[in-house]
């Protein structure tokens, strides 16, 4: 069985902090809410890491890891902590009150890592969660305490210098220097080095990579002599304190000027980066573009940047290698950077390589890359949110200098929010973007028509119909046929789920006359074409309905667009199941069902969900069908109303009921639903992938033939979605 939660993988050995774990551990097992705090580099997240790897066993809904050091403003928290738990909530409620939902009856453990700049925000959220959710613990890793009520304090002290400090600093170095050893010969240096550097972990590991060039005598000469030079500022701040940037000075001491200037350059991103971002932002100025890569590998060499490899997790699946910085090292870069006064700049060379970033992703998301598009944005998400920060709100006490910039962002991004599960982050983010300016222009079109795309996916139908109005007409005055016709394709979009299918028909008809007269082409136009395909199902066409989606398919197979494809399977597969053919009907739906989940897409994925209930039902596994019904059903509060509130698309869900009522009764059917409402996205979609010979479940009564639908009462025309 697989283990939930999302701890990553350690890249190098754990020395010593036994008793630290073990500490942690129990404190865990006594309280809800610890706080591992200590001064930067002392290893804080390293032992939360290890703690909460071996505590996994205790907690049934996984632990789930929380990185906050990078978030620009605490706009993002819950919708940080809701990525991190792979919770894509699209409703417009609160995102706080998402989360409490989420983990309301689960059990498990939150780890919350970098909090500082957030602490205030932080404490709220981890108070409020703690009080609605009785199976949750959280461990929070800090320099300060959040100072929550029932909060217990584990301050980290450095290593011992003479026993544990020896041993890292041995292990680092010999990961440095192969065959590196303490012997009688260099004890005393390393023993005196790691009592200078206070048994600091990250200012030994420093000290270790000089080992490439230095004998450890050489390297304890030279630190005296930078400890001489940099323990000034203030006095009363703790010697170890003064210890890490000691180490972190002498190490910027010992770089190139073109390695320090790249240092300080590269504090302007936000968590992770790859090669060619850093060349784009930081060249110029005293760095040619080609002597980047060179800089850049000698910043890693010197432990200042740590290197992902290919293919890591942690990449994204975007390919190829990503580079960060500690957040310690960062800070001592960002200090420079702003001495420098070149910070503005900066800033804004950042925010243009994330915006053509955006904007060759939206072109991408039309072809075979489409996967790899979700999984770069998903690892550049940190710097986009940096980005749409600056670009909506300028550098701190300065406006933004174009609010047209973020607005073009921000619009350009809505196959983030929409096709990569995110809707309730892009609302936060369009929402500000309609804020900042109210003049008409092509970049607040799309803002607008993207706002009320969100909205209506929501369930904020008021909000997107006054948005998509107004919408339309300013682009009706201004000429702008392309954002008139997506307007128009939105408000076709509210009138489907609104069950107005004649409205919803005519709309969408028009919108898809308009896409062909200004030669638009893409996953969006493809999709009005799914939603045409649904509103004439409504109808009653469910002939011409499953031409038009089969139409859509070879499209998509043809261009290698594979989000609208999922949705256009979902049509077919239900038209299958009608047409009396549920194999062919679950074939369709799973492979649905599997590009939804590959997308986080909750809309698609629930409704391939119910689809899928519906087809098990028939093959004679009604406690199955109803287990898969109760994880859509907790999902959809996820999504906004339940099947979007329309009786149409309701009308399957309720005949499966129904039949799965009558086979159960109503205490069994009720124990199915529960089990099911239990499991998120990942479980649900593994249950409902993985039933052996895709037949009844495990237990259930097979030989029941599957009941002809086309005679049903899910076969009429209300049903036919």
């Amino acid at each position: 069985m697989s283990i939930a939660g999302n701890l990553p993988a350690e890249l190098s050995g754990f020395v010593g902090r036994e008793a630290d774990v073990e500490r942690v551990a129990r404190t865990l097992r006594a309280a809800r809410l610890a706080t591992i705090t200590g001064a930067g580099g002392v290893g804080k997240s390293r032992l939360a890491l290890r703690a909460a790897a071996r505590l996994q066993d205790r907690f049934p809904d996984g632990v789930w890891l929380v990185e906050l050091a990078g978030l620009p403003g605490p706009d993002l928290l819950e919708h940080t902590v809701a990525e991190a738990l792979r919770l894509p909530d699209h409703t417009c409620r609160p995102p706080r009150a998402a989360l409490t939902e989420h983990l309301a009856d689960r059990e498990l453990l939150l780890v919350l890592d970098g909090f500082d700049r957030l602490a205030a925000g932080c404490a709220g959220l981890v108070a409020a969660l703690l009080r609605r959710a009785p199976g949750l613990r959280v461990l929070a890793v800090g320099r300060r305490a959040l100072g929550i009520t029932g909060e217990r304090l584990l301050p980290l002290e450095p290593l011992e210098p003479g026993t544990e400090g020896v041993r890292l600093f041995a292990e680092r170095a010999a990961a440095v220097l192969p065959g590196f050893a303490v012997t009688a010969a260099n004890r005393a240096a390393v023993t005196e080095l790691c009592a200078r550097l206070d048994g600091l972990p990250l200012a030994l590991e420093l000290a270790a990579v000089r080992l490439r060039a230095l004998s450890v005598e050489q390297v304890l000469d030279r630190l005296g002599d930078r400890f001489r030079l940099l323990t000034g500022g203030d006095p009363s701040a703790p010697e170890r304190h003064r210890a890490l940037r000691t180490a972190i000075g002498w190490s910027h001491e010992l770089c190139s000027p073109a390695e320090r200037l790249l240092w300080a350059r590269l504090s302007v991103f936000a968590g992770r980066f790859d090669l060619e971002a850093a060349e784009y932002v930081c060249a110029g100025g005293g760095i040619a573009e080609e002597e980047v890569v060179d800089a850049l590998g000698s910043l890693v060499a010197q432990s200042v940047l740590s290197r992902e490899a290919d293919g890591d997790d942690t990449d994204g699946g975007s390919g190829g290698a990503r580079y960060r910085m500690l957040e310690s090292v960062r800070e001592y870069g960002a200090g420079w950077l702003a001495a420098l006064g070149d910070e503005p700049r900066l800033r804004r060379r950042h925010r243009d390589w994330y915006l053509g970033l955006a904007t060759w992703c939206e072109l991408d998301w039309f072809s075979p890359r489409q996967a790899e598009v979700a999984a770069r944005i998903a690892a550049d998400l940190p710097n986009l949110r940096l980005a749409l920060e600056f670009s909506l709100d300028g550098m701190p006490g300065e406006p933004a200098e174009d609010p047209a910039v973020g607005q073009y962002l921000a619009g350009t991004l809505w196959f983030c929010w929409v096709g990569c599960g995110r809707l309730a982050e892009g609302r936060h983010w369009l929402g500000r973007a309609l804020e900042l300016s109210a003049e008409p222009s092509d970049s607040r079109a799309k803002v607008m028509w993207v706002y009320g795309y969100v909205a209506l996916l929501q369930g904020d139908s008021a909000a997107a119909l006054a948005v998509l109005q107004e919408c339309r007409d300013q682009a009706r005055a201004a000429g702008n046929a392309v954002a008139e016709a997506y307007a128009v394709h939105r408000l076709g979009c509210l009138a489907l789920v609104s069950d107005d299918m004649p409205r919803a028909e005519r709309f969408i008809d028009e919108a898809l006359l308009r896409y062909r007269s200004v030669g638009e082409l893409n996953s969006n136009v493809l999709m009005a074409q799914v939603e045409l395909a649904m509103s004439v199902a409504f109808q009653g066409d469910v002939a011409h309905a499953v031409r038009l989606v089969e139409e859509v398919r070879d499209i998509c197979r043809d261009h290698g667009e594979r989000w609208t494809l999922a949705y256009a399977l979902y049509v077919l597969g239900y038209a299958a199941w009608l047409g009396g053919e549920p194999e062919r009907a679950r074939r369709l739906a799973e492979e649905s069902l599997a590009i939804d989940h590959g997308f986080d897409d909750l809309v698609g994925a629930v409704l391939a969900l119910e689809l899928l209930a519906l087809i098990t039902e028939g093959e004679g596994a009604p406690y199955e069908a109803a287990v898969l019904q109760g994880a859509a059903g907790r999902l959809w509060e996820s999504v906004g109303l339940r099947l979007f509130g329309s009786r149409y698309f309701n009308a399957p869900h309720a005949v499966c009921e129904q039949r799965v009522r009558a086979a159960l009764g109503d205490t069994a059917y009720a124990a199915a639903v529960g089990e099911g409402a239990r499991l998120g996205l990942d479980a649900a979609a593994h249950r409902a992938l993985n039933r052996p010979g895709g037949g009844p479940a495990a237990g259930e009564q097979r030989g029941r033939p599957p009941v002809p639908r086309t005679h049903e009462p899910a076969a009429s025309p209300e049903a036919a979605g």
